[in-house]
């Protein structure tokens, strides 16, 4: 296990800048192998969501659909924090009408909804503040790892708006129930990591100076998956909470493995029976 933790540590560490036609000024975005690291860059300032960074997140989703060559997103915050919710120095520009308000808003909400749509994975890597849209932005994420000093809450409730906001109404029940997300959006009480833990909103709580070489652990599991099997299989999972109906869930799981019968099955067979790691790229 020592073994392996160093060498997920020194991949981490070694994910260079990917060369990109559009310069990113508040993201940073690093490639290692099939995997992208996502990193929040305004640690001056928290990470806190301002138009420019929302901007650039919602750029950034939305040009994942037409990349294959990107299989897993780990999103984090660089600093001292996850992301400390909207910039209370932009705030102004929400409130200059109602029209503009509205605009900035669904744009806001429009990056989470890039999020779920996008066929890679995201695991989030939590620590320090993760409040209001640094928490909806967590929620967004399909595996959450926390670091001990993580805080969450729905801040937007102790500001004057309402609790529901960039899809925290529709994550935070199917996450911890609705009784707890009723407790949390009607206060904004904060959640520890290792309250976190314990009502299901985060996967794991680990040491922070940990967290990108348990995110490397994981997503090396995700790579094993073929790469029509892993997208469909976020895809299926995504559409099986959004409905109650059982036939219509099915109906879609059947599609998928349909799918991937003759182009990655096969492969996948041979591999597990000679005992090793499955070559997919040869059979997409």
């Amino acid at each position: 296990m020592t073994q392996a933790i160093s060498t997920a540590s020194q991949s981490a560490q070694a994910t260079q800048p990917i060369d990109s036609a559009k310069p990113w000024h508040c993201i940073q975005v690093t490639r290692d192998g099939d995997v992208e690291w996502l990193s929040l860059s305004r640690p001056d300032n928290f990470n806190a969501l301002n138009l420019a960074l929302t901007q650039e997140l919602y750029d950034y989703f939305g040009s994942l659909p037409d990349r294959q060559d990107v299989r897993v997103v780990v999103m984090r915050g660089l600093g001292r924090h996850f992301c400390a919710g909207y910039d209370l120095e932009d705030v102004e520009q929400l409130t200059v009408s109602l029209d503009q308000g509205l605009r900035l808003q669904r744009q806001l909400s429009a990056v989470v909804l890039r999020m779920r749509r996008c066929p890679q994975p995201i695991v989030g890597l939590l620590q320090g503040a993760a409040c209001g849209g640094g928490f909806a932005l967590a929620l967004g994420c399909d595996v959450r790892f926390a670091a001990p000093n993580a805080r969450m809450n729905v801040a937007m409730a102790k500001i004057g708006l309402t609790g529901c906001d960039m899809g925290i109404s529709y994550f935070l029940p199917r996450a911890v129930g609705p009784a707890i997300a009723a407790e949390l959006m009607y206060t904004g009480r904060f959640v520890n990591a290792e309250r976190a833990l314990r009502i299901g909103l985060v996967n794991d709580v680990v040491p922070e100076d940990k967290l990108a070489d348990t995110a490397h652990e994981l997503v090396q599991e995700m790579l094993a998956m073929s790469p029509v099997g892993l997208r469909l299989t976020k895809d299926g999972l995504a559409m099986a909470q959004e409905t109650s109906n059982l036939a219509t869930v099915m109906a879609l799981e059947d599609r998928g493995q349909a799918m991937c019968f003759d182009a990655f099955m096969k492969e996948g067979v041979a591999a597990f029976r000679e005992k090793r790691a499955p070559n997919y790229g040869a059979s997409r």
